[in-house]
């Protein structure tokens, strides 16, 4: 007989049918014990669910330390009075960590901007020195750093509460920062006319101070954004080391000086309140402080250290020397759009400033009248909108309003934009005229249209913020109770005087000790490459790497043979 093939298990269609029909009934329970769950009454103390996040505003141990809730029926006047001063602390807490917050993330925007500036230049230059460009935008980060860091910080913020305006109220008023070098009598208690801070050197001592740490962080990259400005000026024919020593003087002492008699505390922000010159030098954000004086120190750089070989002719023909990557220079500009957004609004140094809206609005709206004008400007003067100008349009929008962001209207802001687009291009046909050689345009977006911005300030300024700045008009302004910055197209002459003499003085200051000190580290290290090394490329003699090895011409394999001769 022949085996039976039937399975021992029995029918396994049967089996399976089973299997199925017991997972469905299991299903089900465990469905019907779930929704019993949901349905069942909540206990009288059990929490209800929070849906809008009101548990905010409910005191705890952790939320008021020292808090505990006082019996309406039992609390005595001390309980009550232990309870106010422990919501007080709490309150008072929040209000400055949330301003710690503001400031640190938008100091972290700025930092950024850094490889902006890095895409932005290096785009500009050809590329044969694309290696060596960029490696100044990154190295100088930490340069600029090194100096600020030594004594920097110390010189221009060490003396914030020297002198009668006092340290950001944002930041708990930073008090340990209250020595300064002053001359003349005092006014309003103060000591005289603030020169230089003297404490801070290294963070050390008054320096390690949570309040004065956060503002060093975005204090430096200030300043940095100053350094940088100089590599773009001299991009292309500017040896590594005196690159090197330059920037460490900028952030040791150059920038810092300046900056504190306008952000420290000093002479220029006294203007106000010892001579009457309106609120004194205002300057909300830094285009007189950041980018004029970059742009001054990138002019008397670009004159002492001369053109670029083959730049002008003997005949006195302007030979355009045309950049390598025009999309890099795009991409690099809107990351200083973004980043810009950090430089003007974080300035209030304050998350919970009601005007933070309007500074990073009018940002953007100079930004776009700027580009838009300047692209209409070079379409109807040459018959195209030019790529980098666009981009450099743009950029002289943003410093132009970085000094008046918070103080003019958003119609203002658009005009201010609109002139400093237009004005950017004339200031790069001057400069190409009168034969100073700026391979990016530092000189033009920065310089003048720093000094385009602290004169606005001066024109645009409607009074509808910054009462007691600089310790003016605390209560009152112009016979106007809460009145601010008032300009001269609103009623106040005297503003527009103080921002001139914040504009001659700046010039000054940075020409005159800039040149110095760029001349004498010529005579140490030289400030200019060899024409060879120049004509060759930066990249193999200078930094020892090509930007785009793959990419050499023949003509261009000199490079290699230069760099052994430079050994």
């Amino acid at each position: 007989m022949l085996a039976s093939t039937k399975p021992k298990g029995g029918n396994p269609m049967r089996t399976m049918t089973r299997m199925h029909r017991q997972r469905r009934w299991l299903a089900a329970g465990v469905l019907a014990a779930l929704l019993s769950m949901a349905a069942a009454p909540a206990m009288a103390d059990d929490p209800v669910p929070d849906k809008t996040g009101a548990f905010q505003t409910t005191p705890t141990a952790y939320s008021v330390p020292g808090y505990t809730k006082p019996d309406p029926a039992k609390a005595t006047v001390k309980d009550l009075a232990v309870a106010v001063d422990a919501v007080a602390q709490s309150a008072s807490h929040g209000l400055y960590s949330s301003n710690f917050v503001w400031t640190l993330i938008a100091g972290f925007l700025v930092m950024f901007m850094q490889a902006g500036f890095a895409l932005v230049e290096t785009g500009l230059i050809r590329a044969k020195n694309a290696a060596h460009t960029m490696s100044m935008n990154f190295a100088v980060y930490a340069l600029g750093m090194l100096g600020f860091f030594i004594c920097g910080f110390a010189f221009m913020c060490g003396g914030l509460n020297g002198t009668a305006i006092g340290g950001p109220a944002s930041l708990g008023g930073v008090p340990t920062l209250h020595s300064m070098l002053t001359v003349g009598g005092a006014v309003n208690g103060d000591h005289g006319w603030g020169l230089l801070g003297t404490t801070g050197f290294f963070l050390t001592g008054n320096g390690y101070d949570a309040g004065a740490i956060v503002l060093f962080l975005f204090m430096m990259v200030f300043m940095d954004t100053t350094a940088t400005i100089v590599t773009g000026a001299c991009a292309e024919r500017w040896s590594f080391k005196s690159f090197c020593l330059f920037s460490v003087f900028i952030g040791a002492f150059i920038y810092p000086v300046f900056g504190g008699w306008v952000w420290g505390g000093g002479w220029l922000a006294q203007l106000g309140y010892r001579v009457g010159l309106g609120h004194g030098a205002v300057d909300y954000a830094g285009s007189g402080v950041v980018h004029l004086q970059g742009g001054a120190l990138a002019l008397i750089t670009a004159i002492m250290i001369g053109p670029r070989i083959g730049k002008y002719g003997k005949d006195g023909k302007i030979n355009a020397i045309k950049p390598h990557h025009i999309p890099m220079v795009m991409l690099g500009t809107f990351i200083l759009a973004f980043g810009w957004f950090g430089f003007n609004a974080g300035s209030s140094l304050a998350g919970g400033d009601g005007r933070i809206g309007i500074v990073a609005t009018n940002t953007m709206l100079a930004g776009m009248s700027a580009t838009v004008f300047g692209m209409v400007y070079m379409w109807m003067t040459t018959g195209k909108p030019d790529p980098s100008m666009m981009c450099n349009s743009m950029l002289a929008g943003l410093v132009a309003i970085t000094s008046p962001c918070a103080f003019v209207s958003p119609v203002g802001a658009f005009i201010i934009g609109a002139v400093a687009g237009v004005l950017v291009i004339w200031s790069v046909n001057f400069f190409d005229k009168i034969k100073v050689d700026d391979p990016v345009g530092a000189i033009s977006v920065h310089g003048a249209n720093g000094a385009w911005g602290l004169i606005a300030v001066g024109l645009f300024s409607d009074g509808s913020y910054g009462g007691g700045w600089n310790g003016v008009g605390a209560t009152d302004y112009l016979g106007v109770a809460g009145r601010g910055v008032t300009g001269l197209f609103y009623g106040d002459s005297k503003q527009l005087v103080a921002q001139l003499v914040e504009v001659v003085v700046g010039i000054g200051w940075n020409v005159v000790v800039g040149g110095l000190g760029f001349w004498i580290i010529g005579k140490l290290v030289g400030n200019r490459v060899s024409a060879e090394v120049e004509i060759g490329g930066l990249d193999i003699p200078e930094m020892g790497a090509m930007g785009y090895p793959e990419f050499l011409k023949p003509e261009e394999e000199v490079a290699p043979a230069i760099a052994a001769k430079a050994v």
